[in-house]
């Protein structure tokens, strides 16, 4: 990921983030890929309400699907409007897919969806990692440099 993708995401007006995956999850590798939505989705989706929460990708015939992810029914959508956490694809080539599925033979890895942005073009994205699960330990040390990070930036507004 370059400076100007950093930047753009940034700017995006809306930044669905998965919070508790950087809890739960050692981040591997990451990838950008699009999604399949509806014209309701889509709307959705640029108002906010849509959550990560419990959110996992799974290859299926060579496909990228995202499962679990909810997004809610659009308010002004009528009879066309769509079901909320239906599986959703994931748009990446063929390389990406073909790395992926490999990587997650071996155990303990997983693909998990990190974040959902809208582009420059005003297409929506969606950030996707492969994980790593944390040990019990390993979950305690990020909560420890969490909270001294925390510290440090309180002592740092007193002087």
């Amino acid at each position: 990921m370059n400076k100007e993708e950093l930047e753009l995401r940034k700017k995006s007006p809306v930044q669905i983030k998965n919070k508790k995956a950087s809890f739960e999850y050692f981040f591997v590798d990451t990838f950008t890929a699009g999604i399949v939505l509806t014209g309701t989705e889509i709307k959705s989706i640029r108002a906010g309400k849509a959550s990560l929460v419990d959110t996992y990708c799974i290859i299926i015939n060579g496909e990228m699907w995202v499962k679990g992810m909810n997004i809610s029914p659009y308010f002004y959508g009528s009879y066309s409007n769509h079901e909320a956490k239906r599986d959703r694809k994931l748009l990446l080539t063929r390389r990406e897919i073909n790395k992926l599925e490999e990587a997650t033979k071996a155990v303990g890895f997983t693909i998990v969806p990190t974040l959902i942005f809208i582009d420059a073009n005003g297409r929506a994205k969606v950030d996707i990692a492969l994980a790593k699960g944390k040990k019990v330990y390993d979950k305690r040390q990020t909560m420890k440099e969490k909270e001294d990070r925390r510290e440090m930036d309180r002592a740092m507004k007193h002087y």
